[in-house]
């Protein structure tokens, strides 16, 4: 099988990766708008040459879309235009746009819309690794609209990955994701904001930080070109979920501008019920 990863980062490169050492990819054909990564990747050895977009969509059997949501969303319907029997797989961590773009393509059915719940906080070739998606979740969004074929080759590669199966609809996946992924990085950037704010010296910081500050503020490492375009297309789910978030937070503030401490003790052994959910 030959496979295309459009987007040579984490999750394309990782992807790949896993492919090649259990030999499902004869070939990989890296294809990325940054020549430098490009060399990083070929360097790396998870792609064994680059080409162009449409010589790669003529010469693959499997294409991988794992570049920024707005570049899938820009590039899908011509993607779809060129195929013939190829699979299309999208990985991007939102779905709704993405899915109305190419609800009457003719080729529609050669697309599988995935999202590999996986990753870190860290972008580019060299954040590829092996097992990233171990015994993670790939959510299959609007599954039935792909052609049999095409699914069942997204969830052969699905299986080399270890991966658990999910479906779910376009709208339910982009408000869940929301929730569990979305508000938990921008609650991230906030508090890096917020510290920042505080101490203009990040060297004094840290000489304090300890693994609690580090496991909570981490995810503000991740890159902007990814998340901005996840939060613009996301945005009406991510306005909900930020204006629950900011009254959760004003809760814990008026108790405790209040010294109502026992309220206090009873929202955090409240939360502590997120045991059931994350054991």
């Amino acid at each position: 099988m030959i496979v295309a990863i459009v987007g040579v980062g984490l999750i394309g490169g990782s992807a790949a990766i896993t492919l090649k050492e259990k030999k499902v990819a004869k070939k990989v054909i890296g294809v990325d708008r940054s020549d430098a990564n490009l060399k990083k990747a070929h360097q790396l050895g998870f792609i064994d040459e680059s080409a162009s977009l449409e010589e790669a969509i003529s010469r693959a059997d499997v294409i991988l879309l794992t570049m920024p949501v707005d570049a899938i969303l820009a590039v899908l319907p011509s993607i779809l235009d060129q195929v013939s029997n190829q699979v299309v797989i999208d990985m991007g961590s939102t779905k709704a746009a993405i899915m109305r773009a190419v609800a009457d393509h003719p080729k529609r059915g050669r697309l599988v819309a995935a999202h590999p719940m996986a990753g870190t906080e860290y972008s580019g070739p060299e954040a590829a690794v092996a097992n990233l998606f171990k015994g993670k979740v790939m959510v299959y969004v609007d599954a039935t609209q792909s052609d049999d074929d095409a699914f069942d080759l997204a969830d052969a590669i699905t299986e080399h990955l270890e991966m658990q199966a999910i479906f779910m609809n376009a709208e339910e996946h982009d408000m869940h994701t929301a929730y569990v992924s979305h508000i938990s990085h921008i609650t991230s950037f906030a508090l890096a904001l917020t510290v920042l704010e505080k101490e203009k010296s990040q060297g004094r910081i840290f000489e304090l930080a300890g693994s609690g500050f580090e496991s909570t503020v981490r995810l503000a490492k991740s890159s902007p070109d990814m998340w901005t375009p996840i939060v613009r297309q996301n945005r009406d789910n991510v306005l909900e979920v930020l204006h629950e978030h900011i009254k959760q937070l004003q809760q814990l503030y008026d108790v405790l501008e209040q010294e109502d401490y026992d309220t206090f003790y009873k929202l955090i052994k409240k939360s502590n019920k997120i045991r059931r959910i994350l054991k």
